[in-house]
C-alpha cells in the first residue's frame, strides 16, 4: 500500500531554544485511520501544523503523497484538508456558503461546488440548516460543518484536530459512523483526540507523542496486547452466592453487589472459563464492560514512564 504522508528526522525549535518536536520518525500508509495522541504541550499540533504547511520546520521532511510540503505547498493542499481544533469562520455567514467558499478556494467550477455542498451537508446533517447564520449552529453542528468544509474538494487525507472536543456522545458516535464510512472509501484520516474511546474504536494504527518525541508507533492490536491486565465487570440477571463463585473461577475477583461482580483479568486469560462456571450455577449474564477504557489505562501509564 502506498504511503500517505512520511515524516523523517523532524525537529522543530521553537525562540527561546525550546523544542516542540525532536527527531521525530513517523509513516501513514494511504487509506489508514491514524491516531496521534499524546498530553497537552507533547507537539501533536505542531506536526499537524507542519503537515498541513501552516508551520515549518527547523529540519528535516514531510512529504504528502510523495509531495514535500516544504517544496511542493501548493500540490499538497490539494491533498488534504484540515479540521482544526477551533472554530475558525464567520459566525454571520451562512451554512452553505462557508463549504461553497471553501470550495471556490480549491477552483472547484460553481456547478460541482454547489453539488459537493449539498452533498456533504445533507451526509452530515445539515442540509436543513443550509441558509441559516453559522452562529445559529449549536456546537456540535459547527464541528460537522468544519468537516464539510474540508471535504468539499474530496481530499485524499482528512486530518482531524480534536474534532468532537465538547461534543455529546450521541453526535459524538453519529460523527464516528460518518467517519469510518469515508474511510472505508478510501480516505486516508489521522485523529487526534483526548476521548481515548474515539481513538480505540476508530483507529487501526496509533501513535504517542510526549515531549517532542514518538514514544509508541504501532497497530491498535499490538498496543492493547502489550496490557498486563483489564478490568471487566459482569452484570448478572441472577443472583451471586459468593461462597460458591470465588472459588470457581481464576483470577481475582470482587463481588460489588448481589447482582455484580468485577474480575481482573491478563491477555492470556479465557474468558470463556466464567461463562462457564456461571452456566453451571444457572447464572444468566446480562451484560459485560470494561471496567476503564483499555487505551486510556496504557497510554496514561506509558506517558508517565517517559
Amino acid at each position: 500500500m502506498a504511503t500517505a504522508i512520511s515524516v523523517k528526522e523532524l525537529h522543530k525549535i521553537y525562540a527561546s531554544g525550546h523544542h516542540a518536536l525532536k527527531g521525530i520518525n513517523l509513516d501513514v500508509q494511504a487509506q489508514d485511520f491514524f491516531a496521534l495522541l499524546g498530553p497537552n504541550g507533547a507537539g501533536k499540533s505542531t506536526i499537524i501544523g507542519i503537515i498541513s504547511t501552516l508551520v515549518r520546520q527547523t529540519s528535516g521532511s514531510v512529504t504528502v503523497f510523495g509531495n514535500n510540503v516544504a517544496t511542493h505547498v501548493y500540490e499538497t493542499k490539494l491533498d488534504f484538508g484540515v479540521v482544526p481544533q477551533e472554530v475558525n469562520f464567520s459566525p454571520f455567514e451562512k451554512v452553505a456558503d462557508i463549504v461553497m467558499t471553501q470550495a471556490g478556494y480549491y477552483g472547484l467550477p460553481r456547478s460541482l461546488a454547489r453539488e459537493r455542498t449539498e452533498k456533504y451537508l445533507r451526509q452530515l446533517g445539515l442540509w436543513e440548516k443550509r441558509d441559516n447564520r453559522s452562529r445559529m449552529l449549536s456546537g456540535g453542528m459547527k464541528r460537522r460543518l468544519m468537516i464539510a468544509r474540508a471535504l468539499v474538494h474530496e481530499p485524499r487525507l482528512l486530518i482531524l484536530d480534536e474534532p468532537t472536543a465538547g461534543v455529546d456522545i450521541e453526535l459524538r458516535r453519529s460523527m464516528w459512523d460518518f467517519l469510518q464510512k469515508i474511510n472505508e472509501s478510501g480516505t486516508t484520516i489521522i485523529l487526534t483526540t483526548h476521548y481515548l474511546e474515539e481513538a480505540e474504536n476508530l483507529c487501526r494504527n496509533i501513535a504517542i507523542i510526549d515531549d517532542g518525541k514518538i514514544i509508541e508507533n504501532t497497530s491498535m492490536k499490538s498496543l492493547l496486547n502489550k496490557l498486563e491486565s483489564e478490568t471487566l465487570i459482569f452484570d448478572t440477571c441472577d443472583e451471586i452466592f459468593t461462597h460458591s463463585f470465588l472459588g470457581t473461577v481464576r483470577g481475582v475477583i470482587r463481588i460489588l453487589d448481589t447482582h455484580t461482580f468485577e474480575i481482573d483479568i491478563g491477555p492470556d486469560y479465557d474468558i470463556n472459563q466464567i461463562f462457564s462456571c456461571l452456566n453451571g450455577m444457572n447464572i444468566k449474564v446480562k451484560s459485560v464492560r470494561s471496567k476503564v477504557n483499555r487505551l486510556e489505562q496504557f497510554f496514561l501509564s506509558r506517558v508517565k514512564s517517559s
